[in-house]
């Protein structure tokens, strides 16, 4: 019999939510989503440590100064995970630009480009590329800027109407609005268990989506952050759908028959009215949305944490270098003779004089 996952494959696009890219293989999604969780997460085992390494040494033939070298490293790092990713699938992989420019819009467009400077550098176009950016007014703005330059943006950490209006009149290819965080939030303060059917993650991402076929936008709607199957099975029919490999195994060993639940075709009996947001109706409506509010900025909050995490590692991984250095450069000095000695550094032949 058919498995769950694969009557899902009939209607809506696959997509590995993870930065293991060696457990992906075997669920044949079709794009892959990463963020700076999941990459930490990553590197906490140490077959990729071959990863960190590469990023670190690319970073050090680059820059000088160990503060940019690190945040070099940071973003040569995703791109080496992304790198790895695409090999196993066929279509895109996102990468998240760092969550501390949630609110700088040219901060995020000049990061954005910097990161597609890298995939380009090894040979990756960047049509197989997405930038991952927070759905905050700034990041929306910044989105529309690169969509124009043909940079592709996922606009992630989504929990409202408001949010998704606006990521649609800018144009962006897709978002990603956060089923499993906006039943978390209920679960917590309305103190009610859901029904899949009557998950409120679950109603958020089939009211965007009604909302943008009956519209007409392009932009692509990809559920995401998902607690259960259940929410994945009433969402059927999503353009994407983006998954844990925890969650796509239980897809793939279950058999049991699901029906397509979201289409263009009945779309059009949504019976909202089309609306539009300039900065201060956005900024004022989802300021009205404690749910939305709480979870954007706690959103924020936790991947800049983990993304100062992953910092702190890269830091780490430089100075034990550094200080592997040090002690080969004393071994190779000997302090009786006054000549200079030749010594290879970072690849490069250096000279250093005993005085």
């Amino acid at each position: 019999m058919t498995s769950v996952l694969d009557q899902l494959k009939q209607w809506t696009t696959v997509v590995a939510d993870t930065g293991d890219f060696k457990s992906i293989d075997q669920y044949g999604p079709q794009d892959a989503t990463t963020n700076p969780t999941l990459i930490l997460d990553a590197t906490k085992n140490p077959r990729y440590d071959y990863l960190i390494d590469s990023a670190i040494k690319y970073a050090k033939g680059k820059v000088s100064s160990n503060e940019k070298a690190i945040e070099l490293a940071a973003d040569k790092l995703l791109v080496n995970f992304g790198f790895e990713i695409l090999k196993t699938i066929p279509g895109r992989i996102s990468v998240e630009v760092d969550a501390k420019l949630s609110f700088d819009t040219e901060g995020t467009i000049i990061k954005a480009r910097h990161l597609i400077d890298l995939f380009e550098e090894i040979g990756v176009d960047k049509s197989r590329v997405m930038i991952k950016i927070a759905s905050t007014w700034e990041g929306i703005q910044a989105a529309k800027i690169l969509e124009k330059e043909g940079i592709k943006c996922n606009m992630t950490l989504l929990f409202s109407f408001v949010q998704a209006v606006a990521c649609a009149e800018a144009g962006v290819t897709l978002i990603s609005p956060y089923a499993g965080r906006i039943l978390d939030w209920h679960i917590k303060n309305v103190k009610k268990t859901y029904k899949s059917n009557e998950d409120p993650g679950v109603m958020s991402v089939t009211k965007i989506y009604n909302y943008y076929k009956k519209f007409g936008y392009k932009t692509i709607v990809m559920g995401a952050s998902f607690r259960n199957i259940g929410q994945i099975e009433e969402l059927a029919g999503c353009d994407y759908l983006t998954i844990s490999t925890k969650l796509l195994n239980q897809l793939q060993c279950s058999h049991k028959k699901i029906e397509r639940k979201l289409s263009p075709n009945t779309a059009h009996n949504y019976l909202e009215q089309k609306i539009t947001y300039d900065e201060n109706s956005f900024k004022w409506n989802l300021n009205e949305d404690p749910m939305a509010t709480e979870k954007l900025t706690e959103g924020i909050r936790s991947f800049a944490k983990d993304g100062r995490t992953l910092m702190l590692m890269l830091k780490q991984r430089l100075n034990k270098e550094d200080t592997i250095i040090t002690e080969k450069i004393s071994e190779n000095i000997d302090l009786g003779d006054k000549t200079s000695k030749p010594f290879k550094l970072f690849g490069r032949q250096t000279e250093f004089m005993v005085v």
